[in-house]
């Protein structure tokens, strides 16, 4: 059954191989299961609701990819844009954690329309790829520093907006000794890393945490609610009472519509649009080139099953109640220890599932272990910026301040917005658009985006 499923032997590996890979995947991203509801609760949502769907829109990405393309590639709620979700589109925009999820399901929908053309494509190609890589390099940057401000390494000053903690006063065996233990779990982390242990930054946050508890033991870390610090110390293991779903399930359809600005709606839905189609292709090109797996013409074959899958778990996602469910790069791993097929993408959504057991577990991890993670992250998203040509200014500039106003107007869609603006009208200005054949859409978008900031 197996065999005539995913065609094991076609693709040269069998079952322990693919069983092993798929455990291998979920070892590298089952961190999302403890951040995802840190950064989601932000938004007023309930972190045991997170969770589970967290872990159950996983598992419906996961065999969606297995059944409809048989790759190994495995999906779960995206770093990046459950931050936008979070701190901009609630917190920044002011919208219901409701109105964001109906903005996520509704790009799902796109998604799938999107995804039975070739327009998706298209629109993939007609964004510079200067623009694509600063997009990526600003998420980083954004993700660390959520993680340093989660870490209170970084935090409110009068006088400067913002500054680095200082490790003394009243307030030390709370939020300075949970600060110290973050620096702790970046170092451990990044050590791990170095030392290409598989599932680094889940043992990262792992460690971290018990290296708090010891601290909580021993009296060195003293929770303090008022200062949002709490007890490490988990008080159960497993669960099987998973009626906290109730929470977020079908909330989407709840949302108040009268409290829609269309415009700015749209607006909020293209962010979304874009990060997930750069995000997803590209994942799905960079994974697939390093299993060999495109064709002579450097194109991945199914790729339209691949992109429905994504775009189903997307609109899935956002009905159990997390925000947008995409291809994660750390599907790399799984496909280094040979998996070669959709069961290994299956493992993975099995071993998500089973987690949703331990949920207890999982929500005692405190934000100073979960942080980490985050920095981490942020480090290997910003990697792609070294590809960006900064001595040609007419690329450079845009992709810098596509990088430099997603973090410091705590925004995703801000960064991409003047990023689009800057790159078009900078090289329309200067003579430059026709040697670079800039494409009608980045015209439309511009045009766009300018209106945003004239009525908005």
């Amino acid at each position: 059954m197996l065999e005539n499923l995913f065609h094991l032997k076609e693709n040269k590996t069998d079952l322990k191989t693919e069983l092993m890979a798929g455990l291998t995947t979920f070892m590298t991203m089952a961190y999302i299961l403890a951040v995802n509801p840190s950064i989601l609760s932000a938004a007023g949502m309930d972190g045991s609701a997170v969770l589970l769907a967290t872990a159950l829109a996983s598992f419906v990405g996961c065999l969606a990819m297995a059944l409809m393309a048989n790759y190994p590639f495995a999906l779960a709620p995206g770093m990046g844009l459950n931050a936008y979700f979070a701190y901009t589109v609630v917190i920044g925009r002011g919208y219901s954690w409701q109105i964001a999820l109906l903005a996520v399901f509704v790009e799902g929908l796109i998604f799938i329309v999107l995804s039975l053309t070739n327009v998706r494509e298209a629109i993939f190609n007609s964004i510079p790829a200067t623009l694509k890589l600063a997009v990526s390099g600003g998420i980083g940057l954004f993700i660390a520093f959520i993680g340093l401000q989660n870490a209170k390494l970084v935090v409110n000053s009068d006088s400067t907006l913002l500054t680095y903690q200082t490790f003394k006063g009243e307030n030390f065996h709370s939020i300075g000794i949970a600060a110290i233990l973050a620096l702790l779990g970046v170092l451990i982390t990044g050590i791990l890393l170095v030392k290409k242990v598989k599932g680094g930054i889940l043992f990262g946050i792992l460690i971290t945490w018990v290296l708090g508890i010891l601290c909580e033991l021993v009296g060195l870390y003293v929770p303090n609610p008022d200062a949002g610090m709490y007890s490490v110390i988990p008080t159960g293991l497993i669960s099987f009472n998973f009626s906290a779903i109730g929470l977020t399930f079908g909330q989407v359809f709840t949302a108040d519509f009268g409290a829609i600005k269309i415009l700015e709606f749209i607006t909020i839905i293209f962010a979304f649009l874009f990060v997930d189609i750069f995000d997803t292709l590209g994942t799905l090109i960079g994974v697939a080139s390093k299993a060999d797996m495109l064709d002579k013409d450097g194109k991945l074959p199914r790729i339209k099953g691949a992109l429905m899958a994504d775009a189903v778990a997307t609109s899935a996602g956002a009905i159990l109640g997390t925000s947008t469910t995409t291809t994660y790069v750390e599907s790399a791993s799984g496909v280094t220890a040979g998996g070669r097929t959709g069961l290994t993408a299956i493992t993975t959504g099995l071993l998500f599932l089973l987690a949703a057991i331990f949920s207890p577990l999982f929500l005692t991890i405190p934000s100073f272990a979960t942080a980490p993670a985050l920095i981490i992250v942020g480090f290997y998203m910003i990697a792609n910026v070294v590809k960006i040509n900064f001595e040609d200014p007419s690329e450079g500039i845009p992709a810098f301040l596509t990088i430099a106003v997603m973090p410091l107007a705590y925004s995703i869609s801000e960064g991409i917005a003047i990023g689009v603006i800057s790159y078009t009208l900078l090289n329309l200005i200067t003579g430059k658009a026709k040697d670079k054949k800039i494409n009608w859409l980045m015209y439309v978008l511009t045009v766009l985006f300018i209106m945003k900031y004239i009525f908005l």
